[in-house]
């Protein structure tokens, strides 16, 4: 049976859809790995052909995917999606929620960690950590922002992603691991390695 990590947070910009694509890409050569994008804009759907090698299923899969034959599934969820994202959660092994270091994102974090939470009471097993992503070099607001989130009950992952161009091109690049960017790859490939340890722990 599939594991399945949904990446989740309930204010948009915060960069869901670039972490869930470089992850999927990370695992591919190791795993049947299918992408789901619940976004009914369909972003990352829009831009299957332009990954070949990874499977890039749409919005109406989402019901779907605990008869689907995968060894993982990501599935990218809207902000907008709120009234769905328990389901979402009760599905999943993993949930992902990356955020910037801003305290308005932080502060904005507290209803999904919330929904979380509701999750696991009925769904013991699920495991969730937060992801400090987009993060701008030498930002002294960084470390306030961690011990903030550290205190939030859901633990906060020691790999950051900062803010790059390669990464920001990467839905039109080929993904991360493809290109140039050695910084980006080591931290795409340190995050997966993280979540890893966490769903098998």
């Amino acid at each position: 049976m599939a594991k399945i990590i949904t990446i989740a947070h309930q204010k948009g910009g915060v960069g869901k859809s670039t972490i869930a694509l470089n992850l999927a890409l990370c695992f591919k050569d190791q795993l049947r790995v299918a992408l789901v994008d619940s976004d009914l804009q369909g972003s990352l759907y829009h831009s299957r052909e332009d990954f070949p090698d990874l499977t890039i299923l749409a919005a109406e899969k989402v019901s779907d995917v605990k008869d689907m034959d995968f060894d993982l599934i990501i599935i990218d969820t809207p902000p907008y999606l709120s009234n769905r994202l328990t389901d979402f959660f009760l599905l999943s092994d993993f949930v992902l929620v990356p955020t910037k270091a801003g305290f308005f994102d932080v502060m904005a974090i507290r209803s999904t960690l919330a929904l979380i939470r509701f999750a696991q009471a009925k769904k013991p097993t699920l495991k969730a950590g937060i992801a400090l992503n987009m993060i701008k070099h030498r930002s002294g607001v960084t470390k306030d922002v961690s011990e903030l989130l550290k205190n939030m009950g859901t633990p906060l992952l020691k790999t950051m992603v900062h803010d790059r161009v390669s990464i920001t091109r990467s839905a039109i690049t080929g993904g991360i691991l493809s290109g140039p960017d050695q910084k980006a790859k080591e931290e795409f490939t340190s995050l997966a390695e993280e979540v890893v340890e966490y769903i098998s722990a």
